[in-house]
């Protein structure tokens, strides 16, 4: 049974203003128009909507805690989340080849497959690797049991081959000049290659006033 306070970041009590607020941040944050129609923004985006149609009625709302309370309690509170299986038809792929992953966990109310998402307890994805990080792909699998507040994680790492040499050439050049994730160090996102010119200049710079001090 899908988490939909989950899906918010909202505690269970929450009030009818924390989830509009909640909805707000989140639905700006992850709108596929902001994202370029990314599929991970996409779906979570799905999932943040569904989740606030819900729980913004009060009809729907109370029918939903009183199954999420239901299911809840079908689980062994006393036994610790486990991860059975988590295994993908392969660990060596080609950008844009067909990956399979399969998962089985049991006792988890809440399973999570990154960067997919929320998932049942066992099942099956099919995808396929637009964009490898350094040559890898990183999936986790996140198993918890809420009422005990334990998790458990494990990880597949997929990694990038390639046809031939030149085509590994090319990947690594697109890579350089491809925008980059925000982060408190790279705010504007550039590419990797603005910092290569960069720390070229200063070096060329201090090269410059080296010699020129002799």
């Amino acid at each position: 049974m899908k988490d939909y306070y989950y899906f918010l970041g909202v505690s269970e009590d929450a009030s009818e203003e924390d989830i509009k607020k909640a909805y707000r941040k989140l639905s700006l944050k992850y709108h596929p128009d902001k994202n370029d129609n990314d599929d991970f923004f996409a779906e979570r985006f799905r999932e943040i909507q569904e989740a606030y149609e819900t729980l913004s009625d009060s009809g729907r709302r109370k029918s939903y805690d009183q199954n999420l309370e239901s299911h809840q309690k079908s689980f062994r509170y006393n036994v610790p989340p486990a991860i059975k299986t988590f295994t993908a038809n392969k660990i060596h792929a080609k950008k844009g080849e067909e990956i399979i992953i399969n998962w089985q966990t049991s006792n988890a109310d809440i399973v999570k497959v990154l960067p997919f998402g929320l998932e049942k307890a066992y099942g099956e994805r099919v995808f396929k690797i637009t964009e490898f990080k350094d040559g890898k792909f990183q999936l986790l699998l996140h198993v918890t049991n809420s009422l005990l507040h334990k998790t458990i994680v494990q990880g597949i790492t997929i990694t990038e081959v390639f046809e031939n040499d030149s085509e590994k050439f090319r990947t690594n050049v697109e890579d350089l000049f491809k925008s980059q994730p925000r982060t408190i160090a790279n705010p504007k996102g550039q590419p990797k290659i603005i910092k290569i010119i960069v720390a070229l200049m200063i070096l060329a710079a201090a090269l410059y006033f080296l010699i020129k001090s002799f």
